[in-house]
């Protein structure tokens, strides 16, 4: 029997365990079991990576072990004994790992997760659309999809805002600039962010302060929220500061659109009221987590999860 599960601290009130049991509950294992997903939580990374190396096929990985679970498994493949997959490389985190005959790969879900979120806001159906005519190579087809068509979205180059970069918001960065948007990363620390865009030069990212949040917000026409506070500037944004730029086109849109990773405490929560007086689109963090779970779970287990039974269980309209 195979086993799976999510490694981090904290990991209490994870909603994956239930996720995941939802998307395979018709299903059973070579052997007749049913799949299951356990909560890994321990402070110290070694005893969780031990762990995993003993006991699971796959797991999942969140804070604050997405960078070392990342730095451990390019130890690995450069010994050639594990794998890193395209995203996860250019990231340089991973949310998932999974053992293979070829040793252990590193994936980022989020990555996916963080795209297919921005593509089906554009793109209202696309998600359906593409599994259905693509198969598993459906986030590929979205990517291309996306990238061909972004001149028929907007007059100019659409610009994205990250605020965070950490695992998440690293994600987010590599994601925006792979789908065409001109991206400007800013973070408490500065220097991560300063950090981000000098490992990843090809992607142009330019830096700007936290204490310009505001102004760079309302310049944006995408923003990738990824902290897990909120900065206190978003309770004095006003309605024009959520409306659009003169930058599209065809599929002209009235407001932005927002992504927050932060489902349990959204920051934005308490700008709703002014985010849909501007026509913004507000894409709330249970999508971005139904989302990298669809990605994420059929890499773990190489079986397709039922998408349908995972959106009963998050709870969003779909």
């Amino acid at each position: 029997m195979d086993k799976f599960g999510i490694i981090g601290y904290p990991v209490q009130g994870s909603r994956s365990p239930e996720l995941f049991r939802e998307a395979y509950k018709n299903l059973r294992q070579a052997d007749g079991t049913a799949y299951s997903y356990d909560l890994i939580e321990d402070p110290d990374f070694e005893k969780a990576w031990e762990r995993f190396l003993a006991d699971y096929k796959a797991v999942n990985v969140t804070s604050p072990f997405k960078e070392p679970a990342f730095a451990r498994t390019r130890e690995l493949a450069i010994r050639g004994k594990g794998l890193i997959s395209g995203p996860a490389a250019r990231i340089g985190a991973t949310n998932l790992l999974v053992k293979t005959s070829e040793g252990i790969e590193a994936h980022n879900s989020d990555f996916g997760g963080i795209l297919l979120s921005i593509a089906d806001a554009y793109y209202p159906g696309i998600l359906q659309a593409f599994m259905q005519e693509h198969g598993d190579r459906f986030l590929v087809k979205v990517h291309q999809f996306f990238r061909q068509n972004l001149k028929s979205l907007f007059l100019q180059r659409p610009q994205a805002l990250v605020v965070g970069a950490g695992g998440a918001g690293r994600a987010a960065a590599v994601a925006a600039a792979e789908l065409g948007f001109a991206t400007a990363l800013m973070n408490r620390s500065p220097e991560k962010a300063q950090a981000l865009a000098g490992e990843l030069p090809d992607y142009g990212f330019l830096v700007d302060s936290i204490a310009d949040f505001k102004a760079a917000l309302r310049e944006c026409d995408l923003i990738l929220y990824t902290l897990p506070v909120a900065l206190p500037e978003i309770t004095t944004l006003a309605v024009e500061d959520f409306a659009g730029e003169e930058r599209y086109g065809m599929n002209a849109r009235a407001g932005k659109i927002i992504l927050e990773a932060n489902y349990k405490t959204p920051a934005f929560a308490a700008a709703a009221d002014r985010m849909e007086a501007a026509g913004c689109q507000y894409i709330p963090g249970k999508r971005w987590l139904l989302y990298q779970a669809l990605t994420g779970y059929s890499l773990m287990t190489g079986l397709q999860p039922d998408l349908p039974a995972m959106v009963s269980v998050v709870g969003v309209s779909f």
